[in-house]
């Protein structure tokens, strides 16, 4: 059975009391209303910073784009929650760990969407963040039996379960991140369901809180939906992620958390599902599981002929029905928990193979063998980049480098100059500077030779710092290398 404690009602010196559907109009339509009024700000404001460029790769909006959508929606809840807690008498005083934690966890995303800091460093600022709100007694320190009566105290486990789940949904939120109304759909969907299990567990506080931010997004997805004028950026999505993480912890007594944690994980199942199939696809192919790729789900729909509109449609509905699936196993108290298991096991599989993820059954271990091979020649490429890198240290001058920089060309299968059958490629700079190489035209997928070419990017950037200029050879009437196929590489 689920945890009972979650219909208990004592929250210690915070007294619960009954909100009426007009105040909840009024908190879901203020924040709205403020963020909205927010969003057309930016987009009226304008100016440089934050703007998200194209790419011609997996940047293919027309024009640069705002990226500081996230900037609207934390102000139009935070309002909100001073609106509850000092005029509609919710309270707040409990609210201050998850507030002061959610402000930070957006203060690290929007200072990425302002000047990139990494993937390290804002995994650093995600983990403090979960840090300090493990410290403010905002925990998972036991979980109950949902198929009978019991609990279990997680002892030390409580820390690393607590950062896990604190630090994995804001990632997950992210990482779907890569869809016109896309994330912003699915934190509303999430929203509305923790402020169900607010109201079913009669903490209006909850109710109020959750409301304000699914209202602050559909305000802000006025915007956003297809095509979109401002974009989420991190800062929007971790204060989506991380703000789910948190209040879902509120949504039954402190420490004895499963219910509402477990209708969360399911109403997350088309993330979840993204980010798994995305963490295997990227191990295979022996890259990291943080460099971006094309192939998401919604990437998937478009490429079997959905529209955009067509893409984000079928992904809300999919969201709203498990969304309802997992509230149907808090009302059953548990017992809908198998046939829910069974088929979000057949959901995934299905769903590899309607996306193509898995072509065929009967020749899965033959589709194995070409992403295997394709590690193999990406491996290659990469230990090559790697050797390019090190000779810009060891050249004492760039024409020495340039001449072994061709010779490395020829042996990838590349060249600096222009010839028939060659397909142009365009490496993009930190200084803002390109370098244009030829690659040729094969049944390679675009996607993948970009990882090859990228690989590059290392030595050409010390060409800079070194020498202030790029290889030679790429000056126009020069002789074309020799354009040969890599060395076939065998298992």
């Amino acid at each position: 059975m689920l945890d009972p404690a979650i219909q208990d009602n004592a929250m210690g010196p915070w007294a619960p009391r009954h909100v009426s559907w007009f105040e909840m109009g009024c908190y879901f339509g203020g924040a709205m209303l403020v963020a909205a009024l927010g969003t057309w700000w930016i987009l009226q404001r304008g100016g440089r910073l934050g703007l998200d460029e194209p790419d011609a790769r997996r940047k293919l909006h027309e024009k640069a784009v705002s990226r500081l959508g996230g900037a609207p929606i934390f102000l139009a809840v935070g309002l909100a929650s001073l609106v509850a807690g000092y005029i509609g008498g919710l309270g707040w005083t409990r609210w201050l760990p998850l507030a002061v934690c959610n402000a930070l966890i957006f203060s690290v995303g929007f200072v990425d969407d302002l000047k990139p800091l990494g993937a390290k460093v804002k995994l650093v600022g995600q983990i403090g963040t979960a840090l300090i709100l493990y410290s403010l007694g905002v925990s998972i320190d036991m979980l109950s039996n949902p198929f009978g009566d019991g609990t279990l105290a997680l002892g030390w486990w409580s820390l690393p379960l607590t950062l896990i789940w604190l630090v994995s949904i804001p990632n997950i939120v992210n990482l779907i991140d890569g869809m016109d109304g896309l994330a912003g759909g699915f934190g509303l969907f999430l929203c509305l369901t923790l402020a169900f299990l607010g109201y079913y567990s009669h903490q209006p506080d909850v109710l109020v809180v959750s409301l304000s931010m699914a209202g602050a997004l559909a305000g802000f997805l006025i915007f956003n939906l297809p095509p979109a004028k401002i974009f989420l950026g991190d800062g929007g999505a971790y204060l989506i992620g991380f703000f789910i993480a948190s209040v879902s912890l509120f949504t039954s007594n402190k420490g004895s958390v499963i219910g509402a944690l477990l209708v969360i994980v399911i109403a997350l199942g088309v993330p979840i599902l993204d980010t798994l199939f995305a963490i295997i696809r990227r191990a295979i192919r022996g890259v990291s599981i943080f460099n971006a790729d094309a192939e998401h789900i919604h990437h998937r729909l478009i490429l079997l002929g959905y529209s955009k509109g067509g893409a984000l449609a079928a992904m809300y509905a999919v969201c709203v029905a498990l969304s309802l699936v997992g509230v149907s196993i808090l009302l059953t108290r548990g017992h809908a928990l198998p046939v829910t298991g069974a088929f979000l096991l057949l959901l995934a599989l299905g769903t590899a193979r309607y996306l193509g993820y898995i072509r065929s059954w009967s020749n899965f271990r033959t589709q194995i063998d070409e992403v295997m091979e394709r590690r193999r020649q990406r491996e290659f490429f990469r230990a090559y980049g790697r050797v390019l890198d090190f000779e810009v240290e060891r050249c004492e001058d760039l024409q020495s480098f340039s001449t072994l920089f061709q010779h490395g060309l020829e042996r990838m299968g590349l060249s600096a100059h222009s010839h028939p059958g060659g397909k142009p490629e365009v490496l993009k700079l930190g200084d803002g500077r390109s370098f244009t190489l030829y690659r040729p035209i094969d049944a390679t997928d675009l996607s993948e030779w970009h990882l090859r070419l990228d690989v590059l990017l290392p030595a050409l950037e010390r060409c800079l710092e070194k020498w202030k200029a790029l290889p030679a050879g790429t000056e126009a009437g020069s002789a074309a290398a020799p354009l040969i196929s890599p060395p076939s590489v065998t298992a």
